[in-house]
């Protein structure tokens, strides 16, 4: 049987590449579909199957207490994050959206210390550091073609806001109810927060090719539905700020996918920068031998 802190790591890096996937599809969903309308998409797909999970597995609902980091994770990081993301990827190029978006590792170690008593060990630091190093690196050569306004960089800025405070909204309510539970109910709450799109997403339907759609869907059901319920079942069993590092290894698998799906054939420079990000992650996510029994209490021996 598979160790607990196997099973957590095995489900961040599902998450991490279909995370890494959902990049690709929003560049091709993004022509068809407005931000909002984009969001509302995914995430109403994303809670149809999550809530036939439910179903199927008779899940009740989230007991009282989880509800407050369930709403504020799914106004936040479902809702908000979602509909700021899209729009500011049609503002800025690649490049400038992967490098403002990552600032959201740091500020998720800097809240889960602050608001949750997370210990941010000098690994912890170091890795983070090593994968922001890479993620500038990736940014700065592939935004060389593109033009970054400000409004896209705002854009992305509260992104990545948004995206640490769901985060660590959410390390809470999973220690209350189980992972499906706060991803479907996080899901039907950012629903509801972009339901004002659905008029746009009515129309923008009727008009868009079936590849957009599909991509739209595809975001639903995987990035969202799986992604997010392997995300929480990772999160419950480490600290908020480990989990943050792991997704810096994001841009690299997203140059990866870019060479593979839309035939972008990366450059030295961000080969070397998506090398960094696993590297950063890789140091992050290490612990001391010596002190591996110490800390394993404080929940890292997921990492």
């Amino acid at each position: 049987m598979m160790s607990p802190s196997r099973s957590a790591a095995g489900a961040a890096a599902v998450t991490v590449v279909l995370w890494a996937s959902a990049f690709v599809s929003i560049r091709s969903a993004g022509d068809a579909y407005s931000p909002g309308a984009l969001a509302l998409g995914r995430l109403l797909s994303g809670a149809l199957v999550l809530g036939l999970i439910c179903l199927v597995r008779r899940e009740g609902l989230p007991p009282r207490p989880a509800w407050r980091g369930i709403a504020l994770s799914g106004v936040l990081w479902f809702g908000f994050y979602m509909v700021a993301l899209n729009w500011g990827e049609q503002q800025v190029d690649a490049g400038t959206a992967a490098l403002v978006v990552n600032v959201g590792p740091i500020l998720i170690a800097l809240l889960g210390a602050r608001l949750l008593g997370d210990a941010v060990p000098p690994r912890l630091l170091a890795g983070m550091a090593v994968s922001f190093a890479g993620a500038v690196t990736v940014g700065l050569s592939m935004s060389g073609e593109g033009s970054a306004s400000v409004l896209g960089v705002v854009l992305c800025l509260l992104a990545a806001v948004a995206y640490a405070g769901g985060v660590v909204a959410q390390k809470p309510a999973l220690g209350r109810a189980s992972a499906l539970q706060v991803t479907t109910w996080g899901c039907l709450v950012g629903a509801v927060v972009c339901l004002p799109f659905a008029g746009q997403l009515a129309h923008e339907a009727a008009d868009a090719p079936l590849s957009a759609t599909l991509n739209m869907v595809y975001l639903g059901v995987f990035p969202t539905a799986l992604a997010f319920t392997t995300w929480a079942y990772a999160l419950a069993r480490t600290t908020a700020g480990r989990m943050g590092a792991t997704t810096y290894a994001v841009p690299a698998l997203v140059v990866l996918l870019s060479w593979l799906a839309l035939d972008e054939v990366p450059g030295p420079l961000t080969l070397v920068g998506g090398a960094l990000c696993l590297a950063g992650v890789g140091v992050s996510r290490s612990r001391a031998r010596a002190r591996a029994a110490a800390v394993g209490g404080d929940g890292s021996a997921a990492a």
